[in-house]
C-alpha cells in the first residue's frame, strides 16, 4: 500500500493522516528491549506497554493534518542541513498524577542538548506551517509503558533497564500512524538523513 501523493484528495476533501517526527531505534537495541518489556509487561499488566516494532524518541507530534501539511514540513527540514549525533538511553523514569503512574519511560543519557536542538528545529517548521506551538517544553524521553486507567496506576519495582551501547542517530522520520485492532501501527512516510 502507498503513502499517497502529495496534495491526494478523498471525497471529503484532501487525505488527513494522524502523524509525528520520530528517531527510530536500532534494531539490536529494540529487541533487547522487547525482552525486557515482556518482563515488565508480567509485573505490571495495569500498564500497556510499547510493543517492540513501534519503540523509538518521539520529537514531534503533528496529530491529525493534512497529508500535504506534513509532507511540507518534511521537505522544508529535509533542505535544513539536520545534523546527524550521538545518543544514549539511561534510567527509567515516569510522568506522575500524585502516587501514581501514568507514562513509564526511559531517559537519555547522552544526546540530551542534541536532541533538543533538533526539536527545536522542528517545532519552528511546524509553526511555519500553521500549527499550533507545542505548549509544553519538550522532554526527550523513550515511552514504554501508558497506564490503562485514564488517572494512572501503582508501579510495582521493576527489573533494571538493559545497559545498551550509545548509537548514532541518522534520521528523522515522519511516521503515520494508523489505529488498529491490536493498537497504534506505525508506518514511516518520510525517511530524513541526518548529516
Amino acid at each position: 500500500m502507498g503513502t499517497g501523493q502529495l496534495g491526494e484528495e478523498t471525497e471529503n476533501g484532501p487525505l488527513r493522516v494522524r502523524t509525528f517526527f520520530g528517531l527510530p531505534i536500532p534494531a539490536p537495541h529494540r529487541a533487547a528491549l522487547g525482552g525486557y518489556l515482556a518482563e515488565c509487561a508480567k509485573r505490571a499488566p495495569e500498564f500497556r506497554w510499547t510493543p517492540e516494532a513501534n519503540l523509538h524518541l518521539t520529537i514531534r507530534f503533528l496529530g491529525h493534518v493534512e497529508q500535504a501539511l506534513a509532507e511540507g514540513i518534511a521537505d522544508r527540514l529535509a533542505e535544513a542541513g539536520l545534523r546527524s549525533f550521538q545518543l544514549q538511553l539511561s534510567e527509567l523514569g515516569t510522568f506522575r498524577r500524585g502516587r501514581l503512574a501514568r507514562v513509564v519511560w526511559l531517559g537519555l543519557g547522552s544526546g540530551l542538548e542534541e536532541i533538543a536542538e533538533l526539536a527545536g528545529q522542528v517545532e519552528v517548521e511546524c509553526t511555519h506551517a500553521g500549527l499550533e506551538p507545542d505548549a509544553r517544553r519538550y522532554h526527550a524521553h523513550l515511552t514504554l509503558a501508558r497506564a490503562r486507567a485514564r488517572d494512572g496506576a501503582g508501579l510495582p519495582d521493576l527489573p533494571a533497564a538493559p545497559d545498551l551501547e550509545a548509537w548514532r542517530a541518522e534520521e528523522l522520520i515522519l511516521y503515520r500512524s494508523r489505529l488498529g485492532r491490536g493498537g497504534s501501527v506505525y508506518e514511516p512516510m518520510r525517511r530524513l538523513r541526518l548529516s
